[in-house]
């Protein structure tokens, strides 16, 4: 019996696709290929498909998809290929000289950001009927949505941040009112992004306005929330039914918040894993994570954020249903503090995909 053959996903159009490039690369790296075989599918920055077959370290560097403007099949390493919507066949059909099937018994997207974490990929591989590592079409999209992601978590008994969300042609007086009724200091946020884009910690009048339009460029609405007191901490959490949670960690920071730049530098904060909390608050958190990651119906794996108030109230921040996925990245290290070392636990959640 031939090994399952699972696609991975890596690339993609939005402004994470370097750091989708290294998540990739490391988990090639630690697919146990005697268990299965994976078919690297990397996304250009145009959105174009195509079967790598080179060196895998050509995908950490970028260079894997080098001279496709003049040589579509570049030496015979990338092929154009796409997915059939066919639900039967399950297939991943690439163009050479002649049509290439390949059935797929999986898709494993590591892609981050918009057009790969908020549901638009997950769809596809829904339609084709190809099971997901990973959450699925709505529950990406839920989680890629702070303001449906926050009332649901909010349904489900956990506290979350006082915010008010417009559209982002609102008027200047809608967006002075919502602030006054929230409070300075604020957050405004682009309600779907990733990775911190377009955030900005407005602490008065003078700064609201310049960080709504900055928002406003990267989404159609834009949602204002209160700034919480305290740090950040975060769950990996892992499984369908039977949730595994790794160790909770915390984010130090030094001032500002954590941005895209300290997110992928740590040039002025740094993550505590495990954090330095109680053992009883930590053991609350992961309940919490647990309660969060079933509210917005994940499955698989994904990094649930929270902020700890100084008088030990957790209040919801988001989920990340692609978190990053180097070596040193918070999920995996999560994961370590509890003893899945890092090709253990991308095996276990190829699994965990495939056959539930």
């Amino acid at each position: 019996m031939s090994n399952p053959v699972i696609a991975v996903l890596f690339g993609g159009c939005s402004t994470e696709y370097e750091i989708s490039l290294q998540s990739a690369h490391a988990v090639l790296t630690h697919f146990d290929r005697s268990r299965y075989t994976a078919l690297p599918i990397g996304v250009t920055r145009q959105g174009e498909w195509y079967l790598y077959s080179g060196p895998l370290d050509r995908i950490a560097d970028g260079s894997w998809c080098l001279g496709l403007g003049q040589d579509r099949e570049e030496n015979g390493l990338c092929l154009p290929c796409t997915l059939s919507a066919d639900r039967v066949k399950k297939e991943l059909l690439v163009f050479g000289g002649s049509v290439i099937h390949y059935q797929l018994d999986g898709a494993f997207p590591v892609l981050h950001g918009k057009n790969g974490e908020d549901g638009t990929v997950q769809g596809l591989l829904e339609l084709a009927s190809i099971p997901i590592v990973g959450c699925g079409s709505l529950s990406s999209a839920l989680c890629m949505d702070k303001n449906r992601a926050h009332k649901l978590v909010s349904l489900a008994g956990i506290a979350v941040p006082n915010s008010r969300v417009l559209p982002s042609s609102a008027s200047e007086k809608s967006w002075i009112q919502a602030a006054k009724d929230i409070g300075f200091p604020l957050f405004v946020k682009p309600v779907r992004a990733g990775s911190s884009f377009g955030v900005t910690r407005a602490a008065d009048l003078d700064s609201l306005l310049p960080a709504v339009r900055e928002a406003a460029c990267h989404d159609s609405e834009v949602i204002l929330e209160e700034a919480i007191p305290g740090f950040e901490v975060g769950c990996a959490v892992m499984g369908n039914e039977d949730l595994v949670v790794g160790q909770v960690d915390e984010i130090e920071l030094s001032g500002g918040f954590f941005n895209y730049e300290e997110k992928y530098t740590l040039k002025t904060s740094r993550i505590h894993c495990p954090a330095r909390i109680s053992e009883e608050k930590a053991a609350e958190i992961r309940e919490a994570a647990k309660t969060i990651y079933r509210a917005l119906g994940c499955r698989v794996f994904a990094r649930v954020d929270m902020f700890l108030t100084p008088d030990g109230e957790i209040i919801f921040n988001e989920v990340n249903t692609i978190p990053g996925f180097t070596s040193h990245s918070r999920y995996p290290n999560m994961m370590k503090g509890i003893g899945v070392d890092f090709g253990r636990l991308v095996n276990r959640l190829v699994a965990l995909g495939i056959w539930g």
